[in-house]
């Protein structure tokens, strides 16, 4: 930790000793947030997830006392369908990689 608030200090040193560097990799760093923040902002905005009403989508996960929060199997999803009074829909859905083996 000591030899960061070093690395820091020297950091700091040779910025105030040439200001227009500074300013220039300051103006540089915020022109390219902010860059990124619009082009993320229109994009987000122009895509639309294909479902109505796309900000009720929840997930539903398991989770147990050993671990953290995992995905569900598919036995419990049958169960937690036939058990539901809070959803008007449940899909069970797997994330990960496939891979396709052989011809049609």
């Amino acid at each position: 930790m000591l030899s960061f608030l070093y690395d820091l200090r020297y950091a700091l040193r040779q910025l105030r000793k040439s200001p227009g560097f500074a300013l220039t990799a300051v103006l540089t760093l915020a022109l390219g947030m902010g860059a990124t923040t619009a082009i993320f902002s229109l994009i987000h905005g122009a895509l639309r997830l294909p479902f109505p009403d796309a900000n009720r989508l929840v997930s539903v996960k398991d989770k147990y006392p050993s671990a953290s929060y995992i995905a569900a199997s598919y036995p419990d999803f049958e169960v937690w369908k036939r058990q539901n009074k809070s959803f008007t829909q449940m899909v069970a859905i797997s994330q990960g990689r496939k891979t396709y083996v052989g011809g049609p």
